[in-house]
């Protein structure tokens, strides 16, 4: 995915005019008519096409999500309704310097495939500001190169420890290096564990987490396997088969939800009697109503960057406030609220800088110390002046398999940051040390 990405990008960069287009009838270096900050990109004079404040321009932003056939299609679709509602709840609280906000207009689809991505990016990218939202780590490597030509910043759907490393993404939460981590010295805490096995899909995700897994397991005088796997339920086979015959006291998985009941339920079937801990995207409710769900009662923990939708925060309010009661709870309408504050802090200090250009808010994002995320998560995360030495390290973990089928769930151990993660200094992603 990596080489499709970089010969893709290859061609985008060949044809450098690409990196002049403008969005609506701004103008670069341009002023707003009120004399406001200086615009180019995804900015215009004229309203948004939905808004009621016909006083106010609009900074349109695009969304790039896994909206039909992917694999995180489940997750993706509240996170993107979520994103929805959030940049809808800052205009009715006064929009961006003279401006409502557009997460509508330019939202795509890429199937979870970087090509995909990269061809609706192309599409997309002479309109926008900036990205709400990009679903994916290999997806958005595939167009990483581009943005960074471009000055287009970009809010991830995704939590690989490259984008510690990168100016033009706004990564929230722990990474799934981190998150790795600190699961395996949960697991040595509570259970001891001699043995630990990653399961996971190929790429910058479940690459990342391995790794977190496999430096945290060495650190503790612990045997480590890897053993990667393709997405699809049908295609789990080769995986249960080595968690059975090889026996791990703890397996890290990092894979789809419905990869997940295929393994967990499959090495249940077959005897095994291990613990599974999944990171951040593995789950998904609907799998207590899966032949899988007893093997995941009885097995699966899973880590998360942050608390679920029931939270009780001043932004958990906000978000279940905003999106209204008829919607069915799902932490990936969480997701995509928490990612959307950075984008925000983001745009408001470029505002304040009185540069709303792409390159005034790339500036303003490097700025950042800290994000206000309404409680969503702690003081602290949001420091990206700070570059990989200011990721912020601490997760959670749940039993989801106890709860009752939504994101009212038991959490097992709150925010914490373990001795792996404390004490580990990240010099480069963690997906290449695997």
């Amino acid at each position: 995915m990596k080489r499709l990405g970089a010969i893709t990008l290859a061609a985008v960069l060949a044809i450098g005019g690409l990196t002049a287009c403008r969005g609506g009838d701004s103008d670069s270096g341009d002023t707003s008519s009120s004399g406001g900050p200086k615009v180019d990109v995804g900015i215009t004079k004229e309203p948004c096409p939905k808004s009621e404040h016909k006083d106010r321009g609009c900074i349109y932003l695009g969304i790039i999500s896994d909206l039909t056939v992917g694999p995180f299609k489940a997750l993706a679709v509240p996170i993107t309704e979520a994103q929805k509602a959030f940049w809808k709840r800052v205009n009715t609280q006064g929009g961006i310097g003279g401006y409502d906000v557009d997460a509508e207009t330019y939202v795509r689809d890429n199937k979870y495939n970087p090509q995909t991505h990269n061809e609706v990016y192309q599409e997309i990218k002479g309109k926008v500001l900036a990205l709400a939202q990009s679903l994916g780590s290999p997806t958005t490597a595939a167009i990483l190169g581009d943005m960074k030509a471009n000055n287009v910043l970009a809010a991830p759907a995704a939590w690989t420890s490259a984008y510690a490393f990168e100016d033009n993404i706004l990564e929230s939460g722990a990474n799934y290096c981190i998150e790795s981590m600190n699961a395996v010295d949960y697991a040595n805490e509570t259970f001891k564990p001699k043995t630990v096995m990653a399961v996971h899909l190929a790429g910058d995700y479940g690459d990342d987490a391995a790794a977190g897994a496999k430096i945290a397991a060495e650190k503790l005088g612990m045997k480590f396997i890897d053993v990667k796997t393709d997405s699809g339920t049908d295609k789990q086979a080769g995986a249960v088969t080595a968690i059975v015959t090889q026996k791990p006291d703890l397996v890290i998985v990092t894979a789809g939800p419905a990869d997940v009941a295929a393994i967990v339920g499959g090495s249940a079937q077959r005897g095994f009697t291990g613990k599974f801990i999944g990171t951040s995207p593995t789950w998904n409710p609907g799998l207590l109503q899966s032949p899988a769900a007893p093997a995941l009662k009885a097995l699966y923990l899973q880590s998360s960057p942050w608390k679920t939708f029931s939270t009780d925060s001043p932004g958990h309010k906000a978000m279940r406030e905003a999106l209204g009661s008829s919607i069915t709870p799902n932490d990936g309408y969480t997701s995509g609220w928490v990612w959307s504050y950075p984008l925000l802090a983001a745009l408001k200090k470029a505002q304040a800088d009185g540069d709303l250009t792409r390159a005034g808010l790339v500036k303003a994002a490097k700025s950042l110390t800290k994000v206000d995320y309404e409680g969503m998560l702690p003081d602290g995360a949001g420091n990206y002046a700070g570059g990989a030495d200011g990721i912020f390290r601490q997760s959670l973990i749940y039993n989801p398999a106890a709860g009752n089928g939504t994101t009212d769930v038991p959490l097992v151990k709150d925010y914490f940051t373990g001795p792996t993660a404390k004490d580990y200094k990240l010099d480069k992603p963690c997906y290449e040390k695997l």
